[in-house]
């Protein structure tokens, strides 16, 4: 099930955060995140606080989370994407995160469905995302959900520096 996040989720969210984190730190995962830059519990609490934040919660455990909101991120504007889609119709998907111990589960691709439909619900009938260019997982799972590659920004992005943002683009209907 996905669901709204409450407080009570911000651990098991961290905690995935922290997983993921960990792998990276090993050179098992390759997001391009730091620990202590992002993300971070501060990252999982502010998209709380707006609402924003959900999770993938099964058998009560929470297994993976997003923040989806309709914020583009400002470097989003030095990319050229395919539709010229107003703002009041784009909905942006931020920060996919899996808990590792469920790679391959097909979590990750239930989330970007219920992404669609909440942005169908919501009136906007365009997605973007972004992730690293390092993270060929995503990068590889987003074009199998029929995402399209758009720019990619080199860029400081969430505090990190180096970032090769890569922006993702669908239309939907």
């Amino acid at each position: 099930m996905i669901r709204q996040a409450i407080r009570s989720d911000i651990p098991s969210v961290v905690n995935i955060y922290d997983k993921i984190l960990e792998l990276e730190a090993q050179g098992k995962a390759h997001t391009g995140w730091q620990k202590g830059v992002y993300p971070t519990e501060k990252s999982a609490l502010d998209a709380l606080s707006k609402g924003e934040l959900f999770v993938f919660e099964d058998n009560q455990k929470i297994l993976a989370s997003a923040k989806i909101n309709q914020k583009q991120e400002p470097e989003y504007a030095k990319c050229t994407w395919m539709f010229d889609a107003p703002d009041s119709e784009v909905m942006v998907m931020h920060t996919l995160v899996v808990d590792p111990d469920e790679s391959g589960s097909g979590i990750g691709s239930k989330f970007v469905r219920f992404y669609e439909e909440f942005a169908l619900s919501h009136g906007c009938r365009y997605l973007h995302m972004d992730t690293n260019v390092i993270n060929t997982a995503a990068r590889a799972l987003y074009k199998k959900l029929g995402f399209s590659e758009q720019g990619i920004i080199p860029c400081v992005f969430n505090g990190i520096v180096g970032v090769q943002l890569v922006c993702l683009e669908k239309k939907l209907g």
